[in-house]
């Protein structure tokens, strides 16, 4: 007798799983960690507003409004507005005296430059140094990131919200709500 495996020619996308919090005392003494204004302004963008690498790299200077209190973030085929919490205004406010004090002559319109970026001619966005800015902290900016969208879930069961809240897609937003959640710790501090 020879056994035919049913599920042989079956093909699965993958297990839909979301990746354990970050524990709170360690969450809670992330910005401390930042050195100068561009960091800082990195890590809210990050730990507040869940923007990833790419996002971040390629914000023009003109979509930062400080005026309004929002930042449009350009995706392709879509517009994400940020509408800008007291904390990220004063990081948004420092940064930018900060980038007019070292850089007041750089013709580069993207919002977050360094001192590469800032005398390219070609206005290239800037580079992966994002990954250096997280490194003291003992987290990664996708673990931040998603802990983030996570610690919404648990406030809002719901994926429209992260949608809006976030400018993620769907499927995003839908794997994050069903997926299993283990004990929830959202009632402790953050």
């Amino acid at each position: 007798m020879i056994f035919r495996d049913p599920t042989r020619g079956l093909v699965f996308a993958g297990i839909n799983k979301v990746p354990p919090s970050v524990p709170p005392d360690r969450l809670a003494g992330v910005l401390s960690h930042a050195r100068n204004d561009f960091q800082r302004f990195v890590m809210v963008l990050v730990c507040v507003h869940a923007l990833n690498g790419t996002d971040m790299r390629h914000l023009l200077l003109t979509d930062l409004d400080l005026s309004r209190e929002r930042l449009i973030v350009r995706r392709p085929g879509k517009r994400h507005i940020i509408y800008l919490d007291e904390l990220t205004y004063r990081c948004a406010s420092a940064w930018l005296r900060e980038r007019h004090r070292r850089r007041p002559v750089t013709t580069d319109p993207h919002l977050l430059i360094n001192r590469w970026t800032a005398v390219d001619t070609t206005h290239s966005p800037i580079g992966t140094t994002f990954t250096a800015i997280f490194r003291p902290t003992g987290l990664t900016m996708p673990t931040l990131r998603q802990d983030r969208i996570r610690d919404e879930v648990f406030e809002v069961d719901d994926p429209l919200h992260l949608m809006r809240l976030f400018g993620i897609s769907s499927q995003t937003a839908m794997r994050y709500v069903t997926a299993p959640h283990p004990e929830r710790t959202a009632k402790l501090p953050r």
